[in-house]
């Protein structure tokens, strides 16, 4: 990535033409050929871009341009559209490259595998006697997220969503009907945990006999003093 802090002025001729006046501006090179100007406001939204795929050449300036100022010219022009950024660079204050490497992506926080290994390790949240027997239970039509039992030794299947909705209580559903064949497992009671469990999902669940579990996610890794409810 190359960063290059320079007094420009930047033009933009495309579906909408646009015009910044002279001004010091950080012009930001990314790998994947983008283009982006920002200015010391806005927080992150540049002031102008072009996305890849594009080519950015260097020009030399007239004698018009020189008496202006202006020291050279970037042409970035986007190869789909033919859109254009021109950018008039009147002097770099700074100028440097940097190699950020591969970058693995966004890791959401609070995902169904996290919520799913914190219960796992707190598995008293679903109850005094509760104990963990395994995590992702392998049936015939799919893991059940975690197999438990309570203190009086029964089954417990635990389906986990971010947020719950019908489809979640659906495939709890389906899952319980084919364990409570298993005569080694029944009888198993399901219980639905969730971030967060819609008022529909709710009426349904308890209207089959399944409890339903709000995670608190903050309070399971330990940042606040409350407690994961069954309702």
């Amino acid at each position: 990535m190359r960063l290059v802090i320079a007094r420009c002025s930047v033009d933009y001729a495309g579906r909408l033409s646009a015009h910044l006046p002279l001004a010091t501006r950080l012009l930001v090179l990314k790998a994947d050929g983008s283009v982006l100007v920002h200015s010391d406001s806005l927080s992150y939204k540049p002031l102008n871009w072009m996305s890849p795929p594009c080519t950015l050449s260097v020009e030399e300036v007239d004698d018009d341009l020189a008496a202006a100022g202006v020291t050279e010219v970037w042409r970035v022009t986007q190869a789909k559209t033919a859109d254009l950024l021109v950018i008039s660079i009147h002097e770099i204050i700074h100028d440097s490259t940097h190699d950020l490497g591969v970058d693995p992506g966004l890791q959401k926080d609070g995902v169904e595998a996290d919520l799913q290994r914190l219960l796992a390790e707190q598995i008293e949240v679903l109850g005094e006697g509760h104990t963990l027997v395994r995590r992702e239970y392998m049936t015939a039509i799919g893991p059940v997220d975690i197999l438990a039992r309570d203190a009086s030794g029964a089954t417990v299947a635990v389906e986990i969503k971010r947020r719950g909705d019908i489809d979640g209580v659906e495939q709890l559903t389906r899952y319980l009907e084919l364990m409570n064949r298993d005569p080694l497992l029944a009888p198993v009671t399901g219980v639905f945990a969730a971030q967060e469990i819609k008022p529909q999902a709710r009426t349904l669940a308890t209207d089959r006999g399944i409890l339903c579990l709000v995670l608190d996610y903050d309070s399971m890794r330990g940042l606040e003093t409350g407690h994961s409810k069954l309702f």
